[in-house]
């Protein structure tokens, strides 16, 4: 697999200005219910970044969704549980055609400019992040920004329209079904009715949601409500899946430079290692990964590995996704490979899955963070 640098951004030095470090606003925390893992990624990449090369500014939002200056301090983001406190001073993002500095308010102090931001690095996770709103409001700053924009993040999140699209693309997916909010005040037998067509086991999850959060795996029917109010605590619309036998397989994709196609990763396998653990839940990715193995690369045929990738690259493309994704696959015991999942900003600790693959893949941890944000370097602000 052949990796290529990016080459150096012009865009950052325009003339008349004198040459600095590249400015990258590191953003995590947020409103979602994945506001610590958030943490935990802004740790691993605070800690990586080149410092040489960029000018770092951590920025946390709390979980009530105000900015503020972050410490600069990696050991207080880890461990699962971090929260972003409004202890700092206020961040305000200004808004119009170009970068603007962002503003500074602290109680008792005239507000002062921080500087102009070269690139935002939206380590979000879940709603309020990875779903199109923050890639909104940088693009309504004339910001540039790493990763997907407002649709494809929007539509990626959404794990109903996801798999309208992937589908629409002739590309693979399992059975499932929806219950929207209306549906389940209205007619909640339909809604039940739906979910049995489908077989049990069945997984049951909230259609806006990652990190496993309020998923629930239902072998019984009398259990079905208690999990569909379960996942409604992460969002009303829920998504019901039917269970595929299978190993799960997942695919880094990165964005081409300029008109090159998407790379892809070798494909990795998560394994857990004891029936006991159930399923990839959020117990077992954040908090006790004694069950789990990331088995890289994954044992697949030549044939499947190929399959892999090229639906990882095809999924990637449909959405309309930019700069990084992590396409999920299950590998059926009859040789099919079906799309689960694509995370437009998935788990970004060094430990996750995601830099894992690539490192497999010839491109160490900080040279992978130096490709997104010069990626994104390259990209236009606004419509593109």
């Amino acid at each position: 697999m052949n990796i290529e640098r990016a080459p150096e951004p012009t865009t950052t030095e325009p003339a008349g200005r004198d040459t600095r470090k590249v400015r990258v606003a590191v953003v995590f925390g947020g409103r979602s219910g994945e506001h610590s893992v958030s943490c935990a990624t802004a740790a691993g990449v605070l800690r990586a970044i080149d410092r040489d090369a960029y000018d770092v500014v951590p920025v946390g939002i709390t979980r009530d969704g105000r900015w503020v200056l972050a410490p600069d301090d990696p050991a207080l983001l880890e461990g699962g549980r971090a929260e972003i406190t409004a202890d700092g001073a206020q961040v305000l993002v200004p808004f119009g055609d170009a970068p603007a500095p962002l503003v500074v308010a602290e109680p008792g102090e005239v507000p002062h400019q921080l500087g102009a931001v070269d690139v935002v690095l939206p380590l979000l996770h879940g709603p309020f992040g990875e779903d199109g709103t923050i890639q909104g409001l940088l693009e309504m700053a004339g910001t540039r920004y790493v990763g997907s924009g407002v649709l494809a993040s929007a539509a990626a999140m959404d794990k109903h329209y996801m798999k309208i699209i992937l589908a629409g693309q002739l590309l693979p997916v399992g059975p499932y079904t929806v219950i929207t909010p209306r549906m389940w005040r209205t007619d909640k037998a339909a809604a039940l009715d739906a979910v049995a067509s489908l077989g049990f086991p069945v997984f049951v999850k909230p259609a806006r949601a990652g990190s496993s959060l309020g998923i629930s795996r239902v072998e019984r029917p009398e259990d079905l409500e208690a999990a569909v109010l379960e996942a409604q605590r992460h969002d009303p619309k829920v998504v019901v899946e039917g269970a595929i036998n299978g190993r799960e397989i997942e695919c880094a994709v990165l964005e081409g430079h300029g008109d090159d196609a998407p790379r892809t990763s070798v494909p990795g396998e998560i394994v857990l290692d004891t029936p006991a653990a159930g399923f990839y839940d959020y117990e077992t990715k954040y908090l006790d990964t004694a069950p789990l193995t990331m088995a890289i690369p994954a044992d697949l045929p030549e044939d499947v590995v190929a399959r892999v990738q090229q639906l990882a690259g095809q999924a990637f493309e449909a959405l309309g996704c930019e700069g990084l994704a992590r396409v999920d696959f299950f590998y059926t015991d009859h040789g099919d490979v079906v799309i689960n999942e694509v995370n437009t900003m998935p788990g970004f600790t060094p430990y996750s899955m995601y830099p894992a693959l690539w490192e497999a893949s010839g491109l160490p941890y900080p040279e992978l963070i130096d490709e997104l944000v010069s990626l994104a370097l390259e990209r236009s602000a606004g419509l593109r």
